[in-house]
């Protein structure tokens, strides 16, 4: 199979899959990582094939959506690449990719580094920072009933992966607790450039939440 006719029938598979996701996690947030992926891909000397099927399949199982389980995703995946008959070598990468492409808190160490995971994971992120991130942050918080926003209770920036991952503070909260920090975290020139942008907008928009919800605007 050409590598073209793989990436048409992993959009199919990927787009069937996440037909009923939650409106952050669904075939439009692949789409749009993908199309970053693509973009940061272009300046960066990297298997063009790997990043695309990274990008597609990152989220085909989030762990948020199967009670924690992290083992879902990278086996779905895998035994997707295999049915096509996709090298081990590039599917063993892509697994890779998934396993370590999440925040976690931003205290998770990576068990794996390639260009390509650097690519991906700029890509992912990109999309949880800006104008888009701010959209699925109030999404994601509606769809688990959080507040918008609580002055009593104050973010925590250093969670474990388990703290993290149970934590149901305010959508606000997430701001300090991940999508402000993503910006210095990214791992490719491309991403920092991009993400830079993004981050400023983050700023501007907290300054008019405050603001309105002390009703001086």
């Amino acid at each position: 199979m050409s590598d073209s006719a793989l990436i048409i029938k992993t959009i199919a598979f990927v787009k069937e899959k996440l037909n009923d996701a939650e409106g952050g996690h669904d075939w439009f947030h692949i789409e749009r990582v993908y199309k970053n992926a693509i973009l940061i891909a272009k300046e960066t000397e990297c298997d063009l094939t790997v990043v695309q099927l990274g990008a597609l399949l990152h989220d085909i199982a989030d762990s948020k959506f199967h009670n924690g389980d992290e083992t879902i995703g990278p086996k779905t995946a895998r035994a997707f690449l295999e049915a096509q008959n996709v090298y081990e070598v590039i599917i063993d990468h892509v697994v890779n990719i998934i396993e370590n492409i999440s925040y976690k808190g931003g205290n998770f160490e990576r068990k794996f580094s390639s260009v390509e995971l650097d690519v991906v994971q700029d890509a992912d992120r990109l999309d949880a920072i800006g104008a888009i991130g701010v959209a699925r942050a109030f999404n994601y918080g509606g769809f688990k009933n959080r507040a918008l926003h609580n002055p009593e209770i104050a973010p925590v920036t250093n969670m474990t992966k388990e703290e993290y991952k149970k934590n149901n503070a305010p959508t606000i909260n997430h701001f300090y607790e991940k999508l402000l920090l993503l910006k210095d975290k990214m791992n490719t020139e491309k991403g920092k450039e991009i993400a830079a942008e993004r981050h400023r907008f983050m700023e501007t928009f907290l300054a008019q939440f405050y603001a309105e919800w002390e009703g001086l605007k």
